[in-house]
């Protein structure tokens, strides 16, 4: 029989160290959760729901397994399967900072939640941090999407609104002309910062791959005009829309590495 002795000292210093990197690790994998929060979602019930083992989940579940063959490095993917009236069609819109690898894991979370808060629906919508995820039983390719739209905010404000709305519809305006010159459709997405005194206000604007430079523009132009009545001097705030969608901080929020 064998036994061993630590002394009371060392004991303490060893129990608090292991009570440091739990919390460490329980910060880690917080911090990394943030980085792809789910944000909204809508189940469409005008569609209708499919039956468990239908045709039509067959055609979704096959759509669902034959994207992740893809690599993602455009960040975007839209597809259907099917004959009618079972026809899926789906599209998935990665965040511009967020191809290849990340695309591909976003992809496997929103299908997982879309299929959780949308059960059997033939037609949802989901947005987390890096994606969008769309799935209908109508085409909606080269569509444009307004009816499904939602806003955050920050609940702080700056000193001076009415100046500050001025500049970042500035730089949201200047960001969304950047984004519509684009020689390709590969990227569709522009960011950008402004000073502003003693600090920076950060932008970011992006559209459907699928869309044409002159709706993605209105779509951008239309939801950039709602700044003055939606997000009167707050610190931050984003609209996301199942076509376009920006977002403005007065801190870095955008990954530097795809």
């Amino acid at each position: 029989m064998s036994s061993s002795f630590i002394p009371k000292r060392i004991a303490l210093v060893l129990n608090l160290a292991m009570v440091a990197i739990q919390v460490f690790l329980i910060r880690s994998v917080s911090s990394m959760n943030e980085t792809n929060s789910y944000l909204y979602h809508k189940c469409s019930e005008a569609e209708g729901k499919y039956k468990s083992k239908s045709p039509y989940e067959g055609n979704l579940n096959f759509l669902i397994k034959d994207m992740y063959k893809d690599t993602f490095v455009r960040g975007f993917v839209y597809a259907y399967h099917g004959d009618d009236p079972n026809t899926v069609y789906i599209l998935l819109q990665c965040g511009g900072d967020s191809y290849g690898f990340k695309c591909g894991s976003c992809l496997s979370t929103a299908t997982s939640e879309l299929r959780r808060r949308c059960p059997m629906n033939k037609a949802g919508i989901v947005w987390f941090d890096k994606c969008l995820l769309k799935i209908s039983p109508t085409a909606f390719f080269e569509k444009i999407d307004d009816k499904n739209k939602f806003y955050m905010y920050s609940t702080k404000k700056v000193s001076d609104p009415a100046l500050f709305n001025v500049k970042t519809k500035a730089l949201l305006t200047e960001l969304t002309a950047k984004a519509t010159r684009r020689s390709d459709k590969l990227l569709l997405y522009e960011t950008g910062e402004m000073k502003l005194g003693k600090m920076k206000l950060y932008g970011m604007v992006q559209f459907r791959r699928d869309l044409w430079f002159t709706v993605c523009k209105t779509c951008l132009d239309k939801i950039i005009g709602e700044l003055p009545k939606c997000y009167d001097g707050k610190e931050g705030g984003r609209v996301l829309s199942g076509s376009c969608n920006f977002r403005y901080e007065i801190y870095p929020f955008l990954d530097t590495v795809r």
